[in-house]
């Protein structure tokens, strides 16, 4: 990651190149061919097996259930043998339960979580995780056979195991990244997220098709399953105990962090600064306005296509992939330029936040308005969809990193704290859409849309007025803080 200006330092996290000094270092090792990298490769398709488990639900919905009225509910008993082909009488408002119903899992481990990955071993956390979410998975078709409630407890629980990876794995880059290298660490491990979106989106469609919906589960559960067997064995807490990397890296490593102030002394949080820090509610609202952005594209996004295109499953799931796969590509993209930026002195740091985070929100907004009213024409829709999505990636560079410049020293805290309202905003989203649509069905999605839009104006005006990148007096080091 380039360097940040100012004189910062993130014990435990990163540090900018006034304050650490990569010189000193005599051990170099191998870039990208590394084990480190190996490790967030690894985590990358963890965090796409995980994505994929969640998002498959959406797509498979079109298939399980029917709206032209001829109704099979195979929950009441009917055929329970084979549910290759079944139909489900789930209204709209009980589809957006379930759909959003992992969020309430997920929401609930968030914080615990950040504080448990420090005390327990975080490989056991993600492993157990993986493999709990994918077991729960698998038991999605015999879950919908017995009833829509079961479908929901077995979401909620796939929650709680998937929550547990997402906040877990930022502890490894406390012990696994060299300062200097956890942005690009990172930005590996978490693009799977993106990335694993796109390919169950794109290939779900055509195992629904040709296998049956049921196989999406399966196939999907049994990878995850795998993954979690490799993790096991290949990934350690710590380098310094891995007995597969190479001497030259280890020290590499270890001599870059022995830099540092360790990441575990205790401190006292400032909840009551925290509080009253507007720069740190500017962040948290905007994390709300995003995840319910994303959750909905996420969710509803073949439900859409399928109410306004009329396309075949094989189709839906092609064209609901296309924009995870361009937020993908522009989310690399936006991180070079946002380095470049700040590398060269071009913007300041609160100016680079600011300008990425206003692309982010009001780019999108432009693009759903643009397509609602130019027609839904089959080019049109698709255009501004994917515009519409890509553009959000920005974020990355925007709001989503702006904890770090405020708050460095409760950057872990912090990320769940903004993170849970960022899920709340995630849980309404799919809830309130599906209340919306089993309203009224011809102006429903333009209801939608202008809500969402809505959303995203207002808390990017908050953000902008509010928004700052220097160290608040609260998360200074020198600050003798108290509860």
């Amino acid at each position: 990651m380039a360097a940040r200006t100012g004189s910062q330092e993130f014990p435990g996290h990163w540090m900018d190149f006034k304050t650490y000094a990569p010189q000193k270092i005599k051990v170099r090792a191998p870039g990208f061919c590394s084990f480190r990298y190996g490790v967030s490769l690894l985590l990358h398709f963890c965090n796409g097996a995980v994505m994929a488990q969640r998002v498959c639900l959406s797509l498979t919905m079109v298939a399980m259930v029917n709206g032209t009225g001829s109704l099979t509910n195979v929950s009441s008993g009917e055929n329970p043998g084979n549910i290759t082909n079944a139909v489900y009488n789930w209204s709209p408002d009980i589809q957006g339960i379930i759909l959003s119903s992992i969020f309430y899992g997920t929401i609930v481990v968030q914080i615990p979580i950040g504080y448990l990955s420090g005390i327990y071993s975080v490989k056991n956390m993600v492993a157990c995780g993986l493999f709990l979410s994918s077991v729960l998975t698998v038991c999605i078709p015999p879950a919908a056979q017995v009833g829509e409630t079961l479908v929901i407890v077995c979401r909620v629980a796939q929650g709680m195991a998937q929550g547990t990876i997402a906040t877990a794995q930022h502890y490894i880059w406390v012990r696994w990244a060299p300062p200097l290298e956890r942005g690009r660490l990172t930005s590996i491990s978490l693009s799977g997220i993106l990335l694993g979106t796109f390919i169950v989106l794109l290939v779900t469609g055509f195992i629904c098709d040709l296998l049956g919906w049921p196989l999406v589960f399966y196939i999907f559960g049994a990878y995850g399953c795998v993954l979690c067997l490799f993790w096991f064995i290949l990934f350690y807490d710590d380098p310094k105990d891995h007995p597969c990397i190479s001497v030259n890296e280890k020290e590499y490593i270890t001599s870059s962090l022995a830099q540092q102030v360790s990441s575990n002394s205790m401190t006292t949080l400032p909840i009551k600064a925290m509080l009253l820090s507007l720069p740190l509610w500017a962040i948290a609202v905007n994390n709300f306005a995003v995840l319910w952005t994303s959750n909905f594209v996420a969710t509803y996004t073949p439900t859409f296509i399928n109410s306004i295109l009329n396309v075949n499953i094989r189709e839906n799931g092609l064209l609901s992939s296309l924009p995870f796969l361009f937020a993908y590509i522009v989310g690399i993209l936006g991180g070079h330029m946002a380095d470049f930026l700040l590398s060269r002195n071009i913007l300041s740091t609160i100016t680079v936040r600011k300008l990425f985070t206003t692309i982010g929100m009001l780019f999108p907004v432009i693009f759903n308005m643009c397509m609602l009213y130019l027609n839904f024409n089959f080019y049109i829709t698709i255009t501004f969809l994917i515009l519409a999505y890509a553009t959000t990636a920005f974020n990355l560079n925007g709001v989503f990193i702006n904890t770090l410049d405020i708050a460095p020293r409760y950057y872990g805290f912090l990320r769940g704290v903004t993170t849970l309202i960022g899920m709340i905003g995630g849980i309404l989203s799919s809830t309130v859409s599906g209340l919306i649509l089993s309203e009224d069905s011809e102006t429903s999605w333009y209801k939608i849309y202008f809500l969402m839009s809505a959303i995203s104006v207002t808390t990017l005006i908050f953000y902008l007025i509010f928004a700052k990148a220097e160290i608040q007096d609260w998360a200074k080091e020198s600050q003798d803080t108290r509860l």
